[in-house]
């Protein structure tokens, strides 16, 4: 127990000397942090049923929300439950993030995931019909690089045009055929 205030004791002072601008003390105060989040980030994972392939990016994660949140610490408090509850906070960030789901390696359902051999033809003709509802510079322009699979590059040497024409001719023509997409729903 007495181990335990002198390390809090220590570590409120480092903080304090932190905040009046001690690099060194802020640097010590994250050295002296560090191992004390990775048990808890490795605790609270292990508790979640998840092994310790995240526990960096909680520890990271703490140690950038400390950062940005100092200057919230109240230093007449003691220091390790203002850590101990963002730490908490990033623990359960993290697993949200992560979520609920499964790896399953992709190579077990090679036989399922592979692509049709050959090509959809109610496929080309939606993309067709779609495809003929705009201007027909736009048209070329957008078939050239997402049906054919042009580069850009190539695709304005063929049509006499810069690049950055093509790109803007593109994106107008990606936009009017979102427009017709949802227009058509």
């Amino acid at each position: 127990m007495r181990r335990e205030a002198a390390d809090e004791g220590g570590r409120a002072e480092l903080m304090r000397a932190a905040l009046a601008g001690d690099a060194n003390a802020y640097r010590r105060l994250l050295e002296a942090l560090t191992p004390v989040l990775r048990a808890a980030a490795a605790r609270g994972l292990a508790r979640a049923g998840l092994g310790s392939a995240d526990v960096e990016d909680v520890v990271q994660e703490t140690l950038l929300a400390l950062h940005l949140k100092r200057h919230t610490w109240d230093p007449t408090r003691p220091l390790m439950p203002w850590v101990a509850t963002i730490a908490r906070h990033k623990l359960v960030d993290g697993l949200r993030r992560r979520g609920r789901r499964s790896e399953v390696p992709v190579e077990d359902f090679h036989e399922i995931l592979a692509a049709p051999a050959e090509p959809d033809p109610t496929e080309a003709r939606d993309v067709d019909r779609m495809l003929g509802r705009l201007a027909p510079r736009q048209r070329d322009i957008v078939r050239s690089i997402t049906v054919e699979d042009r580069s850009i590059a190539a695709t304005a040497d063929r049509l006499g045009m810069s690049e950055g024409a093509v790109r803007v001719a593109l994106h107008r023509g990606l936009k009017a055929l979102a427009a017709l997409s949802g227009s058509m729903a």
